[in-house]
C-alpha cells in the first residue's frame, strides 16, 4: 500500500532517513530484477507450490544487517528440475542445501537476484523438495519507506534501536528468498527473529514462542497464507497493549498493539478504536480474515503499510478533525483487501487500493453521516488524474502500476474508489456489498474457520457483479477500469426540451442512468442507448444528478487541475 495522502510524506520522512544516511551512501544499486516485483511469471516457478517458509532472521541494528536463513519446501505442480527463487544479490549467500544436502557452488547461481539451484534430479508432479539458503548482510535501505522499499534502520528518541521493513514495492526478495509475485504466497511461515535484548520483535500470525539466548532473544512468529510483501521485521524497545473482540460472528479475536514508551496516552486512545474498526468492517463486508491469529498493530519508523495482522502504524497519532485515524483504517482494510484476497496480477492492484480506498469515506458516513462520506468523496474527485486506464489488461510490474507518469498511480485509489460508490448508486447496496463478500470470501455467507485467502482479478469482480446483479454490467467496467478518459455527460437546451447524451472514450456503450432535479422534483433517465430527454419549464431550477452518484468528466474540476499546476509551476519559478 503506498498511502494515499502524499501531503503527510515528510512527517514520516525525518523518521525513516534518521540513522540511515551512512549506510545508504554505501549501497550498492539493485538490480532490474531485484527492483521491480511482478509481471509475468517465470514459467520455473509456476510448476511449483509454494507449502511452507522457515525464517531465521538475526537482526543487528548496531552493524545495520541481517544474518538469516530460510528453508523453503515445495511440492511440484507438474516436473521439474530446477527451483527458481528471487533473492537480492546484494545479501551474499554463504551456502544451499537441497533436502539437507550441500548443493555444490556450480549448481546454483544468483548473479542478477534470480536465484536458481539445479535440482539433482527431475522431481514428478506432487513429489517434494526443500531448500535451505544461508545469507546474510546489509538489506537494502529505503529512502522513503513505503515509497521506496527496504528497511529503515532509525533510533526512538531516546537513541535506542528501531527498525522497520516495508517492501511492497520491490518485493519480499529485498530480505528473504521468495517468489516475488503476487501469486508466490507459501501456505504458511515460521519467522523467527533475534534481537538484542531488550527489544522486541512484534510479527506476523500468532506468537509461538520466546527464547533467551545470552543477550539475544528469538521471537518466533507464524502466518498462515500470508502476501508475499506482507511478511515484515519490526524491532525495538515496544510497549504492548492487549485486549479482546468479541465478534458478531461468535468467535473472539486477539486485539495487540506495540507501541513505543512515553506515548502510553495517545496509543491507549488510538487502541480503543481497535474494537470499533472491527466491527464497522465486519459489519460491512464479513468476518475478520485472520481472527485466529490476531488483530495486530505495530508503531513503525515510517507511514505505513498493511503486512498481514501486524499493519505498520506511523502516522503520529495525526488529528484530521474525521474522528478516526484514517491511516490506520486504510491500513486494516487491507486485511480483507490485500491479504485474504490478494491481486492475482499488480495489474488488478486496484482490487487492494480502491476497496481499501472506499472504505475511509464509508466509516466516515458511520461516524460523520453524509457531510462525512462526501467529504471524502470530493477530495478524491479532486485528485484523479485520468492519464491511463485504472487497469491494462496485460501482467504488470508493481512499478508500472504505481507510476504516476506513466500508469495509473494514485488512481488506483481515488478512481477505483469513484467507481465503487457509482456502481453501489447503480446496482443498491443489497447487492453491491454481496459482490464485496464474494470477491473476498468466495462465497456470499462467509463464516469463521470456513474460508482461506485468495487471489482474484478485475474479470473475477465483473463475473461476479453480473452474477449477483443478473444484469451484463461489463459496458460499467469496460468505460471505468479499461479508459482513461472518465465518461462525460453533455447537455442540450431546445425550448423546454432537455437533451443528455453520454459521451464515451471510443463511443463505447454507456447506459448509465442520470438522475434530474426540476424544481424539487426527481426524474430518472434510463439512458437506454446512452441518450435520454425531459421536458422541463424554460424557467425551472435544474440539477443534473443531485445526489452525486456519477463519476464523470467535470469542467470545472480540470480548471482547477490546471490552475493548481499553473500555481506551482509560479511558485518554482520564484524559489529559483
Amino acid at each position: 500500500m503506498r498511502p494515499l495522502r502524499p501531503a503527510l510524506l515528510a512527517i514520516s520522512l525525518v523518521a525513516s532517513l534518521a540513522g540511515c544516511a551512512s549506510v545508504q551512501q554505501h549501497q550498492p544499486p539493485l538490480t532490474a530484477l531485484t527492483e521491480n516485483s511482478g509481471g509475468v511469471m517465470p514459467a520455473e516457478q509456476k510448476r511449483v507450490h509454494f507449502d511452507h517458509a522457515e525464517l531465521h532472521i538475526a537482526v543487528d541494528p548496531s552493524q545495520q544487517r541481517i544474518d538469516a536463513t530460510a528453508t523453503l519446501s515445495f511440492t511440484a505442480r507438474e516436473p521439474t528440475n530446477v527451483l527458481v527463487l528471487d533473492l537480492d544479490r546484494n545479501l551474499p549467500i554463504s551456502a544451499i542445501e537441497l533436502d539437507g544436502k550441500l548443493v555444490a557452488a556450480t549448481d546454483w547461481s544468483n548473479p542478477e537476484g534470480r536465484l536458481r539451484i539445479q535440482l539433482p534430479r527431475t522431481l514428478s508432479a506432487g513429489e517434494h523438495v526443500a531448500t535451505t539458503v544461508h545469507y546474510g548482510g546489509q538489506p537494502h535501505v529505503a529512502k522513503k519507506a513505503p515509497w521506496d522499499g527496504g528497511f529503515v534502520w532509525s533510533h526512538t528518541k531516546d537513541g535506542q534501536p528501531w527498525v522497520g521493513s516495508a517492501v511492497e514495492g520491490e518485493g519480499c526478495d529485498l530480505f528473504w528468498p521468495c517468489i516475488d509475485h503476487p501469486q508466490g504466497k507459501p501456505d504458511l511461515v515460521d519467522l523467527y527473529v533475534t534481537v538484542p535484548k531488550p527489544l522486541v520483535a512484534p510479527g506476523n500470525g500468532v506468537l509461538i514462542g520466546i527464547s533467551d539466548e545470552g543477550d539475544k532473544r528469538t521471537y518466533h512468529w507464524r502466518a498462515k497464507h500470508p502476501t508475499t510483501y506482507a511478511i515484515s521485521i519490526n524491532v525495538g524497545p515496544y510497549q504492548e497493549l492487549t485486549g479482546e473482540y468479541h465478534s458478531r460472528y461468535g468467535n473472539v479475536i486477539p486485539l495487540q498493539y506495540w507501541y513505543l514508551s512515553g506515548e502510553e496516552e495517545q496509543a491507549r486512545k488510538l487502541f480503543a478504536e481497535f474494537p470499533r474498526m472491527l466491527a464497522f468492517n465486519e459489519a460491512m463486508i464479513g468476518p475478520y480474515p485472520f481472527g485466529d491469529e490476531k488483530m495486530g498493530v505495530v508503531e513503525t519508523p515510517y507511514l505505513g503499510m498493511e503486512h498481514q495482522t501486524i499493519n505498520a502504524y506511523g502516522n503520529h497519532y495525526a488529528k484530521d478533525g474525521s474522528g478516526f485515524d484514517w491511516l490506520l483504517q486504510h491500513e486494516f482494510a487491507h486485511e480483507w483487501f490485500g491479504n485474504q484476497v490478494t491481486n492475482a496480477d499488480w495489474d488488478d492492484m486496484w482490487l487492494h487500493e480502491a476497496f481499501a480506498t472506499y472504505m475511509q469515506p464509508l466509516y466516515s458516513q458511520a461516524i460523520n453521516g453524509d457531510r462525512g462520506y462526501y467529504a471524502w468523496l470530493d477530495k478524491m474527485r479532486l485528485a484523479l488524474r485520468d492519464r491511463y486506464p485504472v487497469v491494462s489488461g496485460s501482467s504488470k510490474t508493481e512499478a508500472q502500476v504505481y507510476d504516476d507518469e506513466h500508469g495509473p498511480g494514485l488512481d488506483i485509489y481515488d478512481k477505483g474508489a469513484l467507481m465503487l460508490h457509482s456502481l453501489r448508486t447503480l446496482i443498491g447496496d443489497r447487492e453491491f456489498f454481496e459482490c464485496l463478500r464474494v470477491l473476498v470470501y468466495d462465497t456470499p455467507d462467509p463464516k469463521p474457520g470456513h474460508f482461506t485467502p485468495h487471489y482474484a482479478s478485475a474479470h473475477d469482480f465483473i463475473d461476479i457483479v453480473n452474477k449477483v446483479t443478473g444484469r451484463d454490467l461489463s459496458w460499467f467496467f469496460n468505460v471505468y477500469l479499461y479508459q482513461a478518459a472518465l465518461p462525460a455527460l453533455d447537455e442540450q437546451r431546445q425550448g423546454n426540451t432537455l437533451s443528455l447524451r453520454w459521451r464515451t472514450p471510443h463511443d463505447l456503450p454507456f447506459p448509465m442512468p442520470v438522475e434530474v432535479q426540476v424544481d424539487g422534483s426527481l426524474h430518472v433517465l434510463p439512458m437506454t442507448h446512452g441518450e435520454g430527454k425531459l421536458e422541463v419549464p424554460a424557467d425551472a431550477l435544474v440539477i443534473i444528478d443531485p445526489h452525486s452518484k456519477l463519476l464523470r468528466d467535470l469542467p470545472q474540476v480540470t480548471e482547477f487541475q490546471e490552475w493548481q499546476k499553473q500555481q506551482k509551476a509560479k511558485d518554482k519559478a520564484k524559489s529559483s
